[in-house]
């Protein structure tokens, strides 16, 4: 499918990747709804992007850690567009503590409802259109945080990994009838996301072992070709995570060569991102 005008609904477009990814569908022609928590942020992009000659998006700013926020989104969505052909879900949310520290804190439940409920209401509240259509993208973002995790982000981790068999599940359920679903899984990619996470005992040699950390425009541009091509199932940046996927064992040894050289003991509980 080309990209040019299309309908797109980006989240998390307020983040580093997430404001690439809009750039790069503002260049290839598609209208945009823009949602991330940083509204100013969101204006500012808007901006960019209408000066660059593209169509002005809609700025649609929406708290996805909040219960009730997607689904508002979702039909915020459809009366700004009159119909969303693409799905984006980029928005994302990350936790620093031991599983079993920070157990279900409130900061813990956000990081799911962000990842994971969020992403699923926004198909809720999209996919019937689609169907109706008989044609539409879902493109969830992930991590292979969800094949290799770390100490201190097993919640993080989790979120990821629940995500990614939702996608496989709606793969199987929509893909027949003809709303394509991909997961793009990311490794580490530089962004102050990833920064954050080197405060962690450890986290260094877990982001920077191989393959090194990625660069977000190019990060950017393999979900951009998601929404964009024919891709089925999983895409992964960069492609050499394929292996880890298809041989998770492998995934799970680099977790644990890393694991070595983090601070057990350290209880401290840190709320990633924009908060």
């Amino acid at each position: 499918m080309t990209l040019r005008a299309q309908n797109v609904l980006l989240t998390g477009a307020s983040g580093s990747i997430g404001a690439e990814v809009a750039r790069q569908l503002a260049a290839r022609g598609a209208r945009l709804a823009l949602s991330g928590r940083r509204e100013e942020r969101l204006a500012a992009l808007a901006r960019e992007l209408e000066a660059a000659g593209g169509e002005p998006p809609a700025v649609l700013a929406a708290d996805l850690g909040r219960r009730g926020e997607a689904r508002r989104l979702a039909d915020e969505a459809i009366a700004a567009l009159g119909e969303v052909h693409v799905l984006i879900n980029n928005a994302g949310a990350s936790l620093q503590g031991l599983t079993w520290v920070v157990g279900d804190r409130d900061e813990a439940r956000e990081v799911l409802e962000t990842n994971l409920w969020s992403p699923l209401a926004l198909v809720a509240g999209l996919a019937p259109h689609m169907l109706e259509r008989g044609s539409g993208a879902i493109v969830n973002v992930g991590s292979m945080a969800r094949v290799s995790p770390f100490p201190h982000l097993g919640h993080y981790a989790a979120s990821r990994g629940g995500l990614a068999v939702a996608t496989q599940a709606m793969q199987l359920e929509l893909g027949p009838r003809g709303v394509r679903v991909v997961e793009v899984a990311l490794g580490p990619v530089d962004t102050p996301a990833s920064r954050e996470n080197r405060v962690l005992a450890g986290a260094d040699r877990w982001l920077d072992g191989r393959p090194g950390l990625g660069d977000a425009q190019a990060a950017a541009a393999t979900i951009v070709a998601a929404a964009e091509g024919d891709a089925q199932g999983v895409v992964f940046y960069p492609r050499v995570l394929r292996w880890p996927h298809g041989f998770p064992g492998l995934g799970r040894r680099y977790s644990r060569r890393a694991a070595r050289h983090a601070d057990l003991r350290d209880t401290t509980v840190r709320f990633g991102g924009p908060r």
